[in-house]
């Protein structure tokens, strides 16, 4: 069922940024600071933004997603793999860096998730995790709260399946505060984590190294 509605995520994800998740993904990928070759997996890579992002930086990108799909619906030149972002093909340390957006909020845990990007990533690689937040200031709270949690819906209903725009801002609930997702980078083997909020605090961004 998944495969079937995945491509309006997507169109969820692109009505509610806009234009401005471009700028998003140049920052977070210009953040993994990593030799020009290195090999980026993109998790939950979806129709292929990130790996364009990261091919027009001089990194080799692999797309991975769950869904068919999405990945039928990818628009980059990188080669793709259909699998779980909890359970990686990828050998033990051989990742330069990992990127991943808009993805942390579909996640029940997130602690198996850092453990697998431990895991992948080799010492001394970046992860870049771009994802959606709530701005801290209340004015632009509020103004987001009533853009995001009803205005895109209703858009979204227009343009495909209301379900899936109503799923998004309630997803946004289901991510840990920003001290408990750095204290699990922490804890799981990764140094300098921080988070970034862009654009008023409507996106975060979490950069870590591995140890």
């Amino acid at each position: 069922m998944f495969d079937t509605i995945a491509p309006r995520y997507d169109l969820v994800n692109r009505v509610m940024t806009l234009r401005m998740d471009v700028g998003w993904r140049r920052t977070t990928v210009a953040r993994l600071d990593l030799p020009v070759g290195s090999v980026v997996p993109d998790l939950a890579c979806g129709t292929g933004d990130f790996c364009r992002e990261l091919q027009r930086s001089g990194y080799r990108p692999i797309g991975l997603d769950l869904s068919f799909g999405m990945l039928g619906a990818a628009r980059t030149s990188a080669p793709l793999v259909h699998a779980d972002i909890l359970r990686l093909p990828t050998p033990d340390g051989t990742a330069d860096g990992i990127t991943c957006g808009f993805a942390l909020r579909n996640l029940i845990d997130l602690q198996p998730f850092f453990v697998e990007l431990a895991r992948a990533v080799r010492p001394g690689g970046r992860i870049a995790l771009l994802e959606v937040a709530e701005p801290p200031n209340r004015v632009l709270r509020w103004g987001h709260g009533i853009y995001f949690g009803r205005i895109v819906p209703r858009i979204g209903a227009l343009l495909s399946d209301g379900d899936a725009y109503r799923y998004l801002p309630r997803s946004v609930a289901y991510l840990p505060t920003a001290d408990r997702m750095l204290a699990l980078l922490d804890d799981v083997g990764f140094v300098r984590a921080r988070r970034d909020l862009l654009s008023g605090g409507i996106a975060q961004l979490l950069t870590a190294s591995r140890a």
